[in-house]
């Protein structure tokens, strides 16, 4: 049993923070101000070669394992870009996993390098407004035509969907109440974002703002059958493969955004003086630091963990939304004590712990509440009844 990173890991982190830094904080805090998407650091992650980490050798990618693309992922969060930084690659590193297992070789080849080279940005559209984690229950349907399918319905809370080319969207192929299993009738197709048929209407939000949210209104939108990923109504059941690699994600960055948020506030209390002292003297600033430090020191344990059960294909459902579940508990609790700790100029933009706090209610809320990890929790681990 090894806690620490390999030598290859670290280089991966240290590279990453390196990388980084080239875009100061002031740079994302112009981004969230403008709500332009930051493409110049998207773009230089992409040219790195970052975007691949977790993707094949074979399409342009490392071939790494979550592992290594969590380390990467919370440094990004750490390095001072947040929920931002992260969320403008997340789709690239994350969302193309199923095109990976479950394309075929020409769509592999067709639909991996060029998001990986930043050429194509995609969104990930999966939740609608009426359905929440109720995926079974979508109302989207693509119906079979010559040469394809015609999709119809509405979709909501879907990202960079403003700025991308390609979309990652789940539908119903097969009506509810004709498959024999509600999991049945589902499929998931990698296509064009044709705003032709495709009205992409902006949620304007709390936080996060260079990094769009929306609603997509698709209306008769052609798709053509080779951009089926994997055999039609499998969608649910390939999504699934998913789930586990983006609560490590998510919770690999809520730590590095807590992270960020208790350096910061460490940085400001060594410096403050009052009454003729630092404020880190004081134990009523110090506790709650030392406390969010340990806090988030054993999320990440738990966040890691999850990441080397999947990578060794073992079973991980419980450690990921554990894991994510305390990241983001975590995670806020740092921020939260981060602004606490500036005290009035921790409500100050320009001291950046106001954009951290508003952004890690992101990993706390999705992609699944806290609340649902707890259901799922109770019923997997304590064999309590199912409750929803």
């Amino acid at each position: 049993m090894d806690f620490a990173l390999t030598q290859d890991q670290q280089n991966i982190r240290d590279a990453v923070l390196k990388h980084c830094s080239q875009f100061s904080d002031d740079y994302w805090l112009q981004r969230d101000n403008s709500a332009e998407f930051p493409l110049d650091f998207h773009q230089s992650m992409a040219d790195a070669g970052w975007l691949g980490i977790a993707m094949p050798e074979s399409v342009g990618g490392a071939g790494l394992g979550i592992t290594e693309a969590a380390i990467m992922m919370q440094a990004v969060a750490e390095a001072g870009g947040g929920m931002t930084a992260a969320s403008s690659i997340h789709g690239p590193v994350f969302s193309m996993q199923p095109v990976a297992l479950f394309g075929n070789e020409e769509q592999k080849q067709r639909m991996i390098p060029p998001v990986l080279s930043g050429r194509d940005r995609i969104c990930f559209a999966v939740t609608e407004p009426n359905t929440g984690l109720d995926t079974t229950k979508l109302k989207t349907r693509a119906e079979r035509c010559d040469g394809g399918y015609r999709m119809n319905g509405e979709k909501i809370w879907i990202s960079v969907a403003q700025v991308a080319n390609k979309m990652m969207i789940l539908a119903r192929t097969t009506p509810l109440e004709e498959v024999k299993h509600k999991t049945q009738g589902l499929s998931l197709f990698f296509t064009d974002l044709d705003r032709a048929n495709i009205e992409v209407r902006v949620i304007h939000k709390m936080g996060r703002h260079a990094v769009d949210s929306n609603m997509l209104f698709i209306n008769d939108l052609f798709i053509p059958e080779e951009d089926r990923i994997g055999a039609e109504g499998d969608g649910f059941k390939i999504i699934l493969h998913g789930l586990n690699p983006e609560r490590v994600l998510l919770g690999a960055e809520a730590v590095g955004l807590g992270r960020a948020a208790i350096q910061r506030a460490a940085s400001y209390a060594r410096e403050r003086i009052v009454f003729d002292r630092p404020i880190g003297m004081n134990q009523g600033i110090q506790h709650p630091l030392a406390k969010c430090w340990m806090q988030l020191e054993s999320a990440n344990l738990m966040v890691m963990k999850a990441a080397t059960l999947f990578d060794a294909g073992r079973e991980c459902g419980v450690e990921a939304n554990a894991g994510k579940y305390l990241a983001a508990e975590h995670g806020f609790e740092a921020c939260h004590t981060a602004m606490l700790t500036l005290g009035g100029m921790g409500y100050a933009q320009e001291y950046h712990v106001e954009r951290y706090l508003r952004e890690v209610l992101i990993p706390r809320t999705a992609p699944v509440s806290p609340h649902m990890i707890l259901n799922f929790i109770a019923e997997k681990v304590l064999d309590l009844p199912k409750s929803y």
